[in-house]
C-alpha cells in the first residue's frame, strides 16, 4: 500500500466520523426545532438537549482534522478546490457560526427564542446541503482551467440533476442517522414518549435515503460513466450495506434492539461511504487531479501519517469518556444530573 492511499484512508477515515456524529448533531438541532413549531418540545427538547450539551463543541474536530489533513498530504488540492469552493465554504462557515453562537448563548445565556431555535435546526441542514456540493464538483464536468486557474460553472452546477440529487441525500441521510440514534438514546434514557416519536421520524426518512442514494447511482451513469462503472464493480458492497439497513428498519419497526439498530445503521453508512471512496479512486477531481499529482514528500507523508494515526489514538479516548460520563451515564441521560461540558 502506497503512503497516497495510507494517506487518503486516514482522511476518509476522518470525514466519515464527521459524517455520523454531525450528522446526529444536525438531525438533533432540526427535530428540536420541528418539535417546537409543532409544539411537541414537551417530548423532545429534554432528550435532545442532553444528547447536544457535552457534544456540541468536538462535533467538528473531525471536519478540522480533514481539512489540514487533504491540504498537507495533497497540496495541490488547494490550488484546484480552494477557489471553486470559496463561495460553498464560506457560507458553510457562516452557518457553523451560527450554530455555535446560538447554542452557547442558549446553554450558558439563557437564550429562549422559538426564532433562534428554527435559525439553529434549519443551519443543521442547510451545512450538509453546501458542504455536500464538494462531492459533486469532484464527479467533473463542473471545473474548467484557465490561464487564471481553475474555474467553475455555477450555472451548470445549480442545473446538474446530480448535484441536487447529492443535496437531497445528504438531507435525507442527516435525518435518518439522527432519528434512529436518538431513537435508541431517548429508549436508554427510559423515556418512551420520545423514543415512540423519533421512532416515526426514523422510518419516515428510511425510504426517502435509500431511493436518494439510488437516484444518484442513476444520474452518475450519465454523468460519469467510468465511476458508475467503478461503482456497479463494488455491487457486493452496496448489497450488504441495503442488508444492514433492512435489519436496522426491521428493528426499529419491532421496537427492539434500538442498539443494535444504531450498530447496523453506521455499518450501513461505512460500508456505502468506503465504497464510493474505493470507486472514486485514484481521483480527487475528475479528470484533473489524483492523489498522486502533487502529493507531499516521503519524510512529510510519513510524519502527517504518524501524527493522524496519534491523533485518533488521542481522540477514541477521550470521545469513550465523553460517552461513558455523560451520554452512557444513566443518571444524565435519564435528567437526575444536569451537568454542561
Amino acid at each position: 500500500m502506497t503512503l497516497e492511499v495510507i494517506g487518503i484512508s486516514v482522511l476518509w477515515l476522518f470525514l466519515f466520523g464527521y459524517v455520523i456524529i454531525a450528522s446526529i448533531d444536525f438531525g438533533a438541532g432540526f427535530f428540536n426545532a420541528y418539535s417546537i413549531v409543532t409544539n411537541r418540545q414537551h417530548i423532545l427538547t429534554k432528550i435532545i438537549q442532553r444528547y447536544l450539551s457535552p457534544v456540541w463543541e468536538v462535533t467538528n474536530v473531525f471536519l478540522v482534522f480533514f481539512f489540514v489533513g487533504i491540504v498537507g498530504f495533497f497540496p495541490k488540492s488547494a490550488y484546484y478546490y480552494g477557489t471553486v469552493l470559496l463561495v460553498p465554504a464560506s457560507f458553510a462557515i457562516i452557518l457553523l457560526a451560527i450554530r455555535g453562537s446560538y447554542y452557547a448563548f442558549t446553554t450558558y445565556g439563557g437564550l429562549k427564542h422559538k426564532r433562534y431555535a428554527v435559525l439553529y435546526g434549519l443551519s443543521g441542514l442547510l451545512i450538509p446541503a453546501s458542504l455536500s456540493i464538494v462531492l459533486t464538483i469532484s464527479e467533473g464536468g463542473f471545473v474548467t482551467l484557465e490561464n487564471s486557474g481553475p474555474l467553475i460553472d455555477y450555472g451548470k452546477l445549480f442545473m446538474s440533476p446530480l448535484s441536487w440529487s447529492i443535496v437531497v441525500l445528504s438531507l435525507s441521510a442527516v435525518l435518518y442517522i439522527s432519528a434512529v440514534f436518538l431513537t435508541w438514546y431517548a429508549h436508554y434514557a427510559k423515556d418512551e414518549q420520545a423514543a415512540n416519536l423519533m421512532r416515526k421520524y426514523a422510518l419516515i426518512w428510511a425510504i426517502p435515503s435509500m431511493i436518494t442514494a439510488s437516484g444518484i447511482i442513476v444520474e452518475l451513469a450519465g454523468h460519469n460513466p467510468e465511476h458508475y462503472e467503478r461503482l456497479i464493480n463494488l455491487w457486493w458492497l452496496f448489497a450488504l450495506s441495503v442488508v444492514f439497513f433492512a435489519g436496522t428498519t426491521y428493528l426499529i419497526w419491532k421496537r427492539r434492539g434500538y442498539g443494535t439498530a444504531v450498530w447496523l445503521m453506521i455499518g450501513q453508512f461505512l460500508l456505502a461511504f468506503f465504497a464510493y471512496g474505493v470507486s472514486h479512486y485514484p481521483y480527487l477531481l475528475y479528470p484533473h487531479l489524483t492523489i498522486y499529482d502533487g502529493f507531499t514528500n516521503r519524510s512529510m507523508a510519513i510524519s502527517l501519517i504518524i501524527v493522524f494515526i496519534a491523533s485518533l489514538g488521542l481522540l477514541l479516548p477521550s470521545l469513550y469518556l465523553l460517552l461513558k460520563l455523560f451520554l452512557f451515564n444513566k443518571e444524565y441521560v435519564q435528567g437526575k444530573r444536569n451537568n454542561h461540558v
